[in-house]
């Protein structure tokens, strides 16, 4: 299984640039996508290859970045579980209800995904140290892959994040600064420093493979259900990463053949204290003003800015889909009333999910009928201080 990468191109412009290039965004300020020969991936990628393949993301490795060793540098990050929620489907009497639990990641998040893509493309284009500003874990996920490869990892978060998270990355052995402000301010912080330091920056979606790994998410849920893609999709977003790569993933299964054009309806989930997404949705508007005072105690939430704002935004409208915000006190009590009915413990991240779906359910936007897969995107343990409010 080899990649099939040809190039990466300018989400706003189209620009092509060469795949052996160490990237990050586009001549015009825009976010890169990696691009593949999907005629030539078909090849060997087909859905019955699938059954014998590795149970990780990389079983995908065709339309993945390319690796600098014999096989890809990997801590089992993916084909995390599909849950049927029986008791939570029975409360909601929503009988085609999904969990997909990103929990069971290595560092107990999505962001291994992301992380594993970034840190395994740059490498191969001869990458030799890392930094990230970070919510908390991205942070971990960068910490972990930068350990394993043996380069050094630079990680910066804001001081309130909970301590967890910087505990997380100082025992993978990276450098965490600590920064007084919010994920922007880690950003501006991250773009200062790493030309000058030889750091490659792998911020949300200021490098091409972030979304890579974020896209196997929705490979993942299309072979879970047997090709049939869900009804709906919830997603608590952030920096939105995740919900953009499934979107790209879906239009690539289309071409491979292994789906119709039927789309999900993506419902972008974000918190009351930081709805930029959800305001620029309701708006009318192609992008999102950066949110002021951003406050949540979904860490991963409070992202008062995404550079992806445009591509979601894209990605709710031509799906039909929806945006709202919850109150952070809905989502915590969400997240205990999905783990008391599951047996998994989320982030608050994912109980803003079932917190939305209430709410969806409620003012007629989702059918209790529907194939719905709600997303949590991270472990509740790290979260213990939030839970304990």
């Amino acid at each position: 299984m080899l990649s099939c990468l040809t190039h990466f191109e300018c989400t706003r412009t189209g620009a092509k640039y060469p795949r052996g290039a160490l990237l990050t965004l586009s001549d015009a300020g825009a976010p890169l996508f990696a691009r593949y020969d999907l005629e030539r991936a078909a090849a060997t990628l087909s859905r019955a290859s699938l059954r014998g393949r590795r149970a990780d993301m990389w079983r995908y490795a065709e339309v993945l970045p390319d690796w600098a060793g014999a096989a890809p540098l990997s801590l089992g990050e993916g084909w995390t579980p599909l849950a049927e929620v029986e008791r939570l489907r029975d409360a909601l009497r929503c009988p085609h209800l999904f969990i997909k639990d990103e929990s069971s990641n290595p560092t107990g998040s999505f962001k291994a995904r992301g992380l594993s893509c970034a840190v395994n493309g740059a490498l191969a284009r001869r990458a030799t140290a890392f930094a990230v500003p970070t919510a908390g874990n991205a942070g971990g996920a960068l910490a972990a892959f930068a350990a394993a490869a043996g380069v050094p990892a630079h990680v910066f978060m804001p001081a309130d994040t909970p301590a967890a998270f910087a505990l997380e990355c100082r025992a993978f052995g990276a450098t965490v600064e600590l920064i007084d402000g919010l994920i922007d301010e880690c950003g501006r912080q991250v773009a200062a420093r790493a030309p000058k330091a030889g750091w490659h920056n792998v911020s949300t979606l200021k490098e091409p493979f972030r979304v890579e790994g974020k896209k196997t998410m929705g490979y993942e849920v299309a072979e879970q259900l047997a090709f049939e893609l869900p009804d709906v999709i919830v997603y608590p977003t952030g920096g939105g990463t995740g919900l953009i790569g499934m979107w790209k993933a879906f239009d690539e299964m289309e071409e491979l053949g292994w789906i119709g054009s039927r789309r999900p309806r993506m419902v972008s989930v974000q918190a009351a204290g930081c709805a930029p997404i959800v305001q620029a949705f309701a708006d009318g508007a192609d992008a999102a003003a950066p949110w002021p005072d951003a406050h949540t105690v979904a860490s991963g939430l409070r992202v008062p800015s995404a550079v992806g704002d445009f591509l979601m935004l894209r990605a709710l409208r031509d799906s039909g889909g929806h945006a709202l915000a919850v109150e952070d006190d809905a989502m915590l009590a969400a997240g205990r009333e999905l783990a008391r009915l599951t047996g998994i413990f989320p982030a608050p991240e994912g109980g803003a999910a079932l917190a939305a779906l209430y709410r969806l359910l409620d003012e007629g936007l989702v059918d209790r009928d529907e194939r719905i897969v709600l997303f949590n995107t991270g472990s509740g343990y790290k979260y213990a201080d939030a839970y304990l409010r």
